[in-house]
Formats: structure tokens, C-alpha cells, sequence
């Protein structure tokens, strides 16, 4: 890694060398959902559970057409799977995708580096005609800072999606309008779970990339806009911000993770690097509005400072672990954001209620034109 270190392990999936940063992941399941989180392009994804791959790989865990993330770092890979819906081991699964992974590694070690010195460049390699110091020139030699990531992960046109959550997993299935709104969401690397939530609350939903114009997405009339999570440093994206800049105040916004992060710098606030990010199934999070707190997901390497927000910019959310900023609104200017996935399910469903905030945001808009 970047601070010099070399560790020895074994490996799995593809054969090659990787650069990438890693961060730790403190989830105790959905290592599938990881791999196929746009959000982490560019990125080896250390799990802090020290058993993975216990379940195999089945489709419909999937949260994208493909695997984005650079490796990843296992200390045991299960020998086995047991699960009625597996299709096919860990291994084998990367290894048809290109996506290295090592095990039998100390990833609780490698852990303890990252929280003390924060997120680092590494290098992934099983050429043994490389030296560990080849390998250690190029983790000095790349970095993941100020590149736009987001371009590589978006889609390339316009499309529509229908699919709702299914029956056997919608826990909330009752919540159903029969009013639709149309929403347009950016696709900065959206996750298909947020897609089929936002479908399962009556929303009608045109996808568009990253770079698509501010002035036709009016020119479509939509209810609202979602501006999706995605990989990176949103500073490294200034078209997304000024298109989100063109958009506020003219419908309902809401904003998912980087979504988030590009609402703070369209709305004049600053963003920063944390020092190893959130990454997991079980941050806790305070809901300012109403005092509860929601166990969240989280997969996020930059925040916003809310000390550079402008005033009427209302702080929502904020993450118990290190007080950061976890959520935003804006009454005014008619948009809402959160720094979390609410769309995921770590276990509890805590977050799912805020895409009803969403709906009966463009529903009271609506009403008054």
C-alpha cells in the first residue's frame, strides 16, 4: 500500500495487477450488493466480517448491470455455499467478471492501518514478475482524488423503468398511490434497489446520464428529479453541479449521495474527503426533525461541511459515529437529500419512509400550481 506496506495472501476471481484506494466495508452481509454498487468504482472494498462467500451469488442481488468496484479483500473465503438461491460460488462469479480478489489476509490489521492513517492507494497483483517495489511506485503514482469517475459508471442514454419491488420483499406493500408522478433520475451509478422503490411508491421514472442537460430535463415536465449516489469526488464533476444548480427551485429534488454532495456545492456549501469514509450496513443516524434514530447503510468517502451552507439550508440528519452532515433540506427551494442509501435493508427498513417524503413532496407541488 501507498504507506509501504506488503501483505502476503492468497487469491481468488481474476489474475493480473489492480490499482485502487481501499476502504473498509463493516457490513456483515450483501457482499453482493457491495460488489455491484457503482459507488465503489475505483475502490478495493476490504470486509471487516471475517467470513465471506458463505452464501454464493444469485441474480437477483444485483444493484447494477456489472461489478465497478477494483477487488476484493477477504480475510476467509467460505469452501462452501448454502443458500436456496445460489447460481454459483464467490470465486467463480469474479473470476467471469475480471475482478480480483485475495483472502487469507489480516483484515483486521490492514483495518486498524486505515482508521489510524485513513484510506490508502493500493496495489492488488499475482504477477510474481513484479517487485513489491514496481508495486509500491505505482500505488504512489495513481490517485482517485478529482477524477470524475461518475462518467464511466452512468448510462449512455435515456431509458424507462418499470420494475417495482418485488411482492416476496416489498415490506412495504401496502403504501400504494394511485396518483403517479414522474420522476427523471441522474444516473451518477443509481443503484436499481432505489429505482425499484421509487416505482414501488407510484412514481413513473425516466433514467438519464450523468451529462444529460438541465434545460431538457424541464422541457420533459417531470414531478420531481433524483440526483442518484455514484463513485468519487463530486468536485470533480462541474457539469453535475451546475446542472443540479439549473434545477433547484424549479421542482422537487431529492438527492441520494453523491446526489447529496452535489446539492451542497450547487447550493454554494463545500464538500471534503473524510478521513476512511462510511462504508457499511449499521451506522447509526439521528433524524434532527423528529429525534429517532435509523440504523442506515452507508457507502460514502466525502461529506459536507454544513458550516458553509448557506441560511435556509436545514440540516436533517447527522451521523452519530462523527457528527457529520447525513441529510438536508431546503423547504424553499423544494428539495431534500441524505447522505445514506434508504433504499438498502442492513437488516431494518428504518430509512424507507423517506421516499413517501419525496411523493408527498411533488404531490403538495402539484397541488398548488
Amino acid at each position: 500500500m501507498l504507506d509501504g506496506s506488503v501483505w502476503r495472501a492468497k487469491s481468488f476471481g481474476a489474475s493480473g495487477t489492480q490499482v485502487g484506494e481501499v476502504v473498509f466495508n463493516t457490513s456483515l452481509t450483501g457482499y453482493q450488493e457491495i460488489l455491484t454498487d457503482p459507488s465503489y468504482a475505483g475502490q478495493f472494498v476490504l470486509m471487516t466480517n471475517p467470513h465471506i462467500g458463505n452464501t454464493g451469488v444469485n441474480i437477483d442481488d444485483e444493484e447494477s448491470i456489472k461489478c465497478f468496484l477494483a477487488g476484493l479483500i477477504i480475510r476467509s473465503l467460505s469452501i462452501s455455499t448454502s443458500n436456496y438461491r445460489c447460481t454459483e460460488s464467490l470465486s467463480d462469479y469474479l473470476s467471469k467478471r475480471n475482478i480480483m480478489g485475495i483472502y487469507d489476509v489480516d483484515t483486521r490489521a490492514i483495518t486498524r492501518r486505515l482508521r489510524e492513517d485513513g484510506s490508502l492507494i493500493g496495489v492488488l497483483s499475482t504477477e510474481e514478475s513484479k517487485t513489491d517495489e514496481q508495486l509500491l511506485e505505482m500505488s504512489r503514482t495513481w490517485d482517485i482524488v478529482g477524477v470524475d469517475l461518475i462518467s464511466s459508471v452512468s448510462c449512455k442514454e435515456p431509458y424507462e423503468w418499470v420494475e417495482k419491488t418485488g411482492l416476496e420483499w416489498d415490506f412495504n406493500s401496502n403504501r400504494r398511490y394511485g396518483e403517479t408522478f414522474h420522476v427523471v433520475a441522474y444516473d451518477f451509478g443509481i443503484k436499481h434497489n432505489i429505482l425499484r422503490r421509487l416505482a414501488s411508491y407510484g412514481c413513473k421514472i425516466t433514467v438519464v446520464p450523468s451529462t444529460w442537460p438541465a434545460a431538457e430535463t424541464l422541457k420533459m415536465k417531470p414531478d420531481g428529479v433524483l440526483f442518484s449516489n455514484g463513485p468519487g469526488d463530486p468536485s470533480a464533476v462541474p457539469y453535475a453541479v451546475e446542472a443540479v444548480k439549473e434545477i433547484i427551485g424549479k421542482v422537487p429534488i431529492f438527492g441520494i449521495c453523491m446526489g447529496h454532495q452535489l446539492l451542497g456545492q450547487a447550493l454554494g456549501g463545500k464538500t471534503y474527503k473524510m478521513k476512511f469514509g462510511h462504508h457499511g450496513g449499521n451506522h447509526p443516524v439521528r433524524n434532527l426533525r423528529n429525534g429517532s434514530v435509523e440504523i442506515s447503510a452507508q457507502n460514502h468517502n466525502y461529506a459536507v461541511d454544513p458550516e458553509s451552507l448557506p441560511s435556509g439550508v436545514e440540516v436533517t440528519h447527522v451521523n452519530l459515529n462523527d457528527g457529520s452532515c447525513a441529510g438536508l433540506a431546503f423547504p424553499q427551494r423544494k428539495l431534500m437529500s441524505l447522505q445514506y442509501h434508504p433504499e438498502a435493508s442492513p437488516g431494518p427498513h428504518d430509512s424507507d419512509l423517506v421516499f413517501d417524503h419525496f411523493v408527498e413532496l411533488m404531490r403538495k407541488e402539484k397541488q398548488s400550481i
